[in-house]
This record gives C-alpha cells, sequence and structure tokens, in this order.
C-alpha cells in the first residue's frame, strides 16, 4: 500500500526522516572510515602507489557499471529497502577489504562498494525526495549535510583505530556489525510500499512524447550537476597542492583549502532547506554560481593564503544545494518512469567526479595549476547561466502524493 499525505502521521513522518538522515549518515561513515587506514593496506599487501591507484579507481568504475541499474532496483524492491537492504551489503564489503589477500581482491571489494555507493545514494535521495513531498517543504539539503558529518566521523573513526593500533580487520568487522545493525533497525521506521502509485492503464503512448521532451532537460540537470562535480573536486583534489606549490603554504595551512570548503559546504546543506523554501531552487543555485565565480575568480587573480581559502570556501557554499537541486528536478521531469531522472543524474555526476580530476591535471601539466582552477569558476558561471531549468518556486508536494 503506498503511503500518501492522508494516511502518514506527523510522529511518523519524522521517524521516516530521521530514518533517512541516518541512511545518509551511515552511507557516508562506511567507507570514510576506511580512507585514513589505506596506508596499512597498501603495505599489508606490499602494493607500489601505482597499484593501490589502480585498485581504487575500481570504486568509481563499479559505480558507472552499476548505477543505471538503481531505477529498476527501486521498482522492484522500493527505495527504502534497496537503500537499507544496500548499506549492511556496504559494510560486510567494506570489511572484506581486511581480508584481501592480493590486489585482485582489493579490486574486487572496491569494485563492489562502489557499485553498492551508486545504487544507495540513488535510493536513500529517493526516498528523502518522497519524505519530501510529504513534508511540502525542502528537506533534501539537510540530509546532504548529514552525509558531510558522517564522512568527518568515518575519517576520525579510522584515525582513532590507527592511533590506537585496532587491528584494520577488527576496526571494520566492529563497523559492519554496529552500523550494520543500526540500518536494520532503521529500515522499519522508512516508509512501506511502493515510491509511487501505479499508473493507470492506457497512459504509456500520452507519456512518450514527454518522455522524450524530458532528455534535454535531463542534459541540461546533467551538465549542472558536473558543474558541482567540478567544485566539490577542487577543493578534494587540487586545494592542497595548489596551496603548497603556488602559494608556499605550509603542510598544516595547505590542508585548510579542503577544510574551508568543506565546512561552507556542510553549513550551507545544514541551513540551505530555509533558503530554499524561501526563494525556491532556481534563485539559489544561480545566486551560489555567482558566488561560487566570483569567489574563485578573486582567489585565483589576488593570489594569497587567505584569499585563496576565502575563495574555496564561497565556492563550497555556493555549490552546497545545488546537487541537491537537480536530484530534486530530475526526480520530478513529468513521463519518465520513478526513479529514472534521478539514476541518470547520479551516473552523469559520477562522470564528473571522474573526469574532472584528469582535465584540471592534464591542464596543470600543460600550463599551470592556478590557469587550471579556472575551471572551477567556469563551473560557477556555468551554474549561474543553466540553474534557470531549476524551479522558481518553493518545493511543494507533487500533485497525487
Amino acid at each position: 500500500m503506498s503511503v500518501t499525505l492522508a494516511t502518514v502521521d506527523a510522529a511518523r513522518l519524522r521517524r521516516a526522516r530521521t530514518a533517512v538522515a541516518t541512511c545518509f549518515f551511515l552511507n557516508a561513515v562506511f567507507y570514510a572510515s576506511l580512507v585514513p587506514r589505506l596506508p596499512e593496506v597498501k603495505a599489508q599487501l606490499g602494493l607500489s602507489s601505482t597499484a593501490l591507484g589502480a585498485a581504487l579507481a575500481a570504486a568509481p568504475l563499479g559505480a558507472l557499471l552499476a548505477g543505471l541499474s538503481s531505477a529498476a532496483l527501486m521498482r522492484r524492491f522500493g527505495s527504502g529497502r534497496v537503500a537499507s537492504s544496500g548499506l549492511v551489503l556496504l559494510g560486510i564489503t567494506v570489511w572484506t577489504v581486511s581480508v584481501a589477500p592480493n590486489w585482485l581482491g582489493l579490486a574486487a571489494a572496491l569494485l563492489v562498494m562502489g557499485a553498492l555507493d551508486a545504487v544507495i545514494d540513488v535510493a536513500q535521495n529517493a526516498h528523502g525526495l518522497r519524505v519530501q513531498r510529504l513534508y511540502q517543504r525542502s528537506i533534501l539539503n539537510a540530509f546532504h549535510g548529514v552525509w558531510s558529518i558522517g564522512a568527518v566521523a568515518g575519517g576520525l573513526l579510522g584515525s582513532a583505530a590507527a592511533g590506537l593500533d585496532v587491528p584494520l580487520v577488527a576496526q571494520l568487522t566492529g563497523t559492519a556489525v554496529v552500523f550494520g545493525a543500526v540500518a536494520l533497525v532503521v529500515s522499519r521506521a522508512l516508509l512501506p510500499g511502493p515510491d509511487e502509485p501505479e499508473s493507470t492503464a492506457g497512459t504509456a503512448p500520452r507519456e512518450r512524447p514527454r518522455r522524450r521532451a524530458a532528455i534535454p532537460a535531463l542534459a541540461v540537470l546533467g551538465v549542472l550537476a558536473v558543474c558541482g562535480a567540478v567544485v566539490e573536486d577542487a577543493g578534494s583534489s587540487w586545494s592542497a597542492l595548489y596551496l603548497r606549490t603556488e602559494l608556499d603554504a605550509g603542510a598544516a595551512t595547505a590542508g585548510l583549502g579542503f577544510v574551508a570548503l568543506s565546512v561552507a559546504m556542510t553549513v550551507g546543506r545544514l541551513t540551505g532547506d530555509r533558503v530554499v523554501d524561501r526563494f525556491g531552487q532556481r534563485r539559489v543555485a544561480r545566486a551560489g554560481g555567482a558566488l561560487a565565480a566570483v569567489g574563485t575568480g578573486l582567489a585565483l587573480a589576488l593570489p594569497s593564503i587567505p584569499t585563496t581559502l576565502a575563495g574555496f570556501a564561497l565556492a563550497g557554499l555556493g555549490v552546497a544545494t545545488l546537487v541537491p537541486a537537480v536530484y530534486h528536478a530530475a526526480d520530478e521531469l513529468p513521463g519518465l518512469p520513478h526513479g529514472l531522472g534521478l539514476t541518470v543524474i547520479n551516473w552523469l555526476l559520477r562522470i564528473g567526479f571522474l573526469l574532472s580530476p584528469p582535465l584540471v591535471g592534464a591542464l596543470a601539466d600543460a600550463f599551470d595549476l592556478r590557469v587550471a582552477l579556472v575551471t572551477v569558476m567556469l563551473a560557477g558561471i556555468g551554474t549561474l547561466v543553466l540553474g534557470r531549468a531549476l524551479r522558481g518556486r518553493p518545493v511543494a508536494a507533487r500533485p497525487g502524493a
């Protein structure tokens, strides 16, 4: 039975919201708790840096291979069940890294991890949008903010375990058992039934023209998602190197570029729902694109450590609500089977994360890293221009939700 606004009480809706937020948190914690211990994995298997990099590349490859299956899985099992069950499997798969016997075993584990992460990401966003429609106001940005908090918590957990000399297999076993159990518990609070009412007979012929019309809209939304990926990747992949090599920052200071972007993005996501409700996704996204472009342009035009940190912070704040807004817009496109638009955009976003690092690296080798980071400013301008594709009014319930 489908849960509708008329059949769900306020307490149950709050429980569902908490359960979705928990899914986002767990999704971030599982992999983030492994990241600080990757040097141990490298040493344990006797891998070179090149071999470790090749194994790590299996994760985005798995995401691209499995990502487009998300819509079919959600239609078959429901987004809540896919998200919660996927999290349990993700915890088990992360644990297998600790017992991988060789490079091939490590790469296989990371391939499955990437595949599960892609499916879980789509499912938890789809369920979050389902809860949002019942709330009839924006709440999706806060879920992404909780994901960022989970990433920090996971990193701290892995770092603490490494500092206390906790064996990797013990840490990942505990993580899989404890957080896997949490995923099973919160699954009971997720909304039951299909995510959307079944289509009535005879509507398919009328939907075909609308599906064709949705393709250009998906393309525009895909470019917007990639713009967000370019900005995020600049902070995670290149900010420390830029501060260290171009501005002669110390090792500790160089890491602050990523911190500035991440903190600003987390704050923007945790506070963004109220802003979106007041001004609409279009205004917020376009203003954010302008903020990212101006901040990055200022940092590159007046290169110094303070302006660079400020520039990365403004860029992170500017795109904080962009990906949630694109997900929402894709999920609302008329004429598409439920979950398909969201699945396609998630897949395109991952392509953006895959292609952005080599693109910036190639430009840095051809010119210098300062010139290469102009791509971040261009991503902000692209968001300003293409943001008009987003809805201009506050979030409201979809008719018939």
